[in-house]
């Protein structure tokens, strides 16, 4: 195996995850197509019995994720990012405290309200960006469970995670992160204090818009047993060859955070700069709120931009409409350039904007991108 130890992130996720280093051996790991082992003895802790439980066709995957967010434990990969949130919902105890984003991933939102239901939990939605505020939601809660995300998505909020870790711990609480939007190249949540972080591998880790699947990290053994014994349970696992293109997809993930990044925040300067742009988000720029925030604890400042143009919903539309290059699509974090207008989605929080298009920056030339949607929003004031 090669050791990744002191490894920077950009060759972390080149050379995690490889099959041991040996003469004959495959460089990259294998696809296996078999839903059960043999097996005559009890088995061990590391003997593969039953695909559902494990696979060699997961390990070099949730080993190189892992190891990306700083664990000492491997990843473990669910069928959907969805399935990962659920699993982590879970470990809230039931009866317990929920205090989530207002501004999270609207499906994740629904999912918290549908185990409040089932659970009896508490769930408290809000504004995560007020760190104050937060703490006093938090104030009286028995062990709660904060839920981050940072930047949240859509509204691009950033959270001051060592402080909010440093509050719900001082009450017997955990912290799960959904570190999706940032990526373990631009932001470690466990580094930061939090104890479990769930991806949607579907998004930048896999990269190329044709996976569908969810992980979850954690250093702490008894969560990660927890979080394993639930899918286990409840069997929302992915298929051998959806883990065999997300490692694929996941070496280059370096270089395509590097350039997607370049490249948004490059045209939110060029956008903030137009008269046609009612308000422009990004972290980093010095005009976004929590802008030094994101410069503290994070690494990078993520390929997501929101944009709201001067007319409304019905110029927003017609920026959506008018692209060429840009895709008007839902989903994020694939080699391609995605825009959305977010509050067309049934189930979006009222609280964005209903003129906002969330921009998912990929990696085409910069200077097509921006020539492509000037063009479209200098239609929309017509």
């Amino acid at each position: 195996m090669t050791d990744i130890n002191g490894l920077r992130p950009d060759s972390l996720v080149v050379a995690a995850g490889r099959p041991p280093r040996v003469t004959g051996a495959p460089v990259n790991p294998p696809v296996v197509l078999s839903s059960t082992y043999v097996g005559v003895d009890s088995p061990g802790p590391d003997d593969l019995l039953y695909a559902r439980y494990d696979t060699e066709s997961w390990r070099g995957l949730e080993d190189a994720i892992g190891a990306l967010e700083g664990s000492t434990q491997r990843a473990l990969v669910y069928g959907s990012g969805m399935a990962a949130i659920s699993a982590a919902l879970s470990l809230v105890p039931r009866n317990g405290t929920l205090a989530i984003p207002r501004h999270s991933y609207n499906v994740s939102l629904v999912a918290a309200r549908a185990h409040a239901e089932e659970r009896d939990l508490t769930v408290i939605e809000v504004d995560i960006a007020e760190t104050e505020s937060v703490t006093a939601a938090l104030n009286g809660a028995d062990s709660p469970t904060l839920w981050l995300e940072s930047p949240t998505n859509p509204m691009l909020e950033i959270a001051d995670i060592p402080a909010l870790v440093e509050a719900t711990h001082a009450r017997g609480g955990t912290v799960i992160a959904d570190n999706t939007f940032a990526t373990p190249l631009a932001q470690q949540p466990l580094a930061l204090g939090a104890d479990v972080v769930v991806h949607s591998v579907t998004k930048y880790l896999a990269g190329h818009s044709d996976v569908v699947m969810g992980a979850a990290v954690t250093d702490n053994p008894d969560l990660w047993s927890r979080l394993k014994t639930q899918r286990d349970v409840h069997g929302a696992i992915p298929g051998p060859w959806e883990a065999w293109l997300a490692l694929r997809g996941l070496r280059t993930l370096a270089l395509r955070v590097q350039r997607s990044q370049a490249s948004a925040l490059e045209l939110a300067q060029r956008l903030e700069a137009h008269p046609a742009a009612l308000e422009v988000r990004h972290p980093g720029l010095p005009s976004h709120p929590q802008h030094d925030r994101a410069r503290a604890q994070m690494s990078g400042f993520g390929s997501i931009i929101t944009l709201r143009p001067r007319g409304g919903v019905e110029a927003a539309a017609t920026v959506a409409r008018t692209v060429n290059l840009w895709t008007p699509a839902t989903s994020l974090g694939g080699v391609e350039s995605l825009i959305e207008r977010r509050r067309r989605l049934p189930a979006e929080p009222a609280t964005v904007p209903d003129d906002l298009l969330r921009l998912s920056v990929g990696i085409e030339d910069v200077e097509d991108l921006a020539a492509d949607l000037v063009a479209a929003l200098e239609t929309s004031q017509r």
